[in-house]
């Protein structure tokens, strides 16, 4: 052990994807055409009028602080997009503005738990929530979930799972790494479950809006009351600004205060060139090239879901939003991470073992991450066909 370092620090699992990137870029820069299907990023650039608002920031030296929540006219914005997109009256006051997604993790799971707390999250999930947890000194409950469930936990998994340090359940939907969605009827009853045992619910929207069929939903649709929902988004994934690492949250009125307060400890504030930039992507005209977007991540769904089970890849929870496969590979190898790396290697194909997303099964799931257009996903399989021909 590092004795320069913390036992915390120490705890911190890597996230193994990094690793596939980098050995993916030492192959690029050997002159190898590497196909990139490990990393969670879409691969459009971020829209035009977006960037012409931060350049417009810089323009007008917005370069200070903001308030530590965030501008209130973003907050504002963020509320009249609820309004618009799905008639929900939400009070600017409950929006808080954060450094991505997961600045808001940081701070809702700084908020509610305690040393040795519990947050109860599935496996396979994504990774960084467990991490954070950790790195707070909290512990996180997990529970095993199969296709049976798409994946995503369900009140009874709750209840079952549910200790006495329990504070907090965490889902996604859509999910990373698998796609797939929580019915609302299902939500509600799992916000219900929650409720029972006095604790929050904690949900991760960054996918929303990357949804393929159905109405618009979100978890704000259900309350009753402002009592223990929490919403977290991005304008990374759907608004595509990833790298301008701003994020929002929508919280309880009683938990406003306790954030306010770890924000301005944390962050002091979110980044402000960003900030303008989002009151942007939130116009019509933006709007409009997101939902283009989408529409063009469904067609590489659609021709990647029927070509990996063709190949002999058992799917069994077939995603509905977001841009992942989660592929059971155990007919290939029981040992994802191997096959991926080898994989890699071997045709120059990147895709992200299961280990990155927890315990169970692990070893016999891979994700694919459907961010590039069609014309390469076919010369994609077509070099899964070949390694695993090869490896019979």
């Amino acid at each position: 052990m590092n004795k320069f370092s913390s036992n915390r620090a120490q705890g911190i699992k890597p996230f193994y994807v990094m690793d596939l990137l980098a050995r993916a870029g030492q192959l690029q820069a050997e002159g190898r055409s590497v196909i990139h299907l490990e990393v969670g990023e879409p691969d459009f650039a971020t829209a035009q009028p977006i960037i012409d608002a931060g350049i417009a920031a810089l323009q007008q030296q917005h370069t200070h602080y903001t308030a530590a929540l965030g501008m209130p006219a973003l907050r504002q914005k963020i509320a009249d997009y609820y309004l618009r997109e799905y008639g929900l009256e939400i009070a600017p006051e409950r929006i808080v503005i954060t450094p991505g997604a997961s600045g808001a993790l940081q701070l809702v799971l700084a908020a509610l738990l305690d040393v040795n707390d519990e947050v109860l999250l599935s496996d396979p999930g994504y990774p960084c929530n467990r991490n954070i947890a950790q790195i707070l000194g909290a512990k996180t409950r997990a529970a095993p979930v199969s296709a049976d469930t798409a994946f995503q936990l369900t009140a009874e998994q709750v209840d079952a799972h549910w200790k006495s340090r329990t504070r907090a359940a965490m889902v996604a939907s859509p999910s990373n790494p698998t796609g797939t969605l929580i019915a609302p009827q299902a939500l509600r009853r799992l916000q219900q479950c929650v409720a029972a045992h006095k604790g929050f619910l904690i949900v991760d929207e960054i996918y929303q809006g990357l949804v393929y069929s159905g109405n618009k939903f979100t978890a704000l649709q259900l309350e009753e009351e402002d009592d223990n929902l929490i919403v977290i988004n991005s304008f990374s994934k759907y608004f595509g600004m990833t790298g301008w690492r701003i994020g929002w949250a929508v919280l309880p009125e009683r938990l406003v205060e306790v954030v306010d307060r770890l924000a301005q400890n944390l962050f002091l504030a979110p980044p402000t060139v960003a900030q303008h930039a989002a009151m942007r992507a939130l116009d019509a005209d933006c709007m409009a090239i997101f939902d283009s977007r989408v529409e063009a991540f469904r067609q590489r769904r659609d021709y990647l879901l029927p070509a990996l089970r063709e190949t002999g890849f058992k799917i069994g929870a077939e995603p509905q939003g977001a841009f992942y496969i989660y592929a059971d590979c155990s007919d290939f190898s029981r040992d994802s991470f191997s096959w991926c790396h080898n994989l890699l290697e071997s045709e120059a194909v990147a895709v992200t073992p299961g280990i990155d997303f927890g315990e169970h099964r692990a070893g016999d799931f891979v994700r694919f991450a459907y961010t590039r257009p069609v014309e390469q996903l076919e010369i994609a399989v077509e070099r899964i066909i070949n390694y695993i021909n090869k490896n019979q």
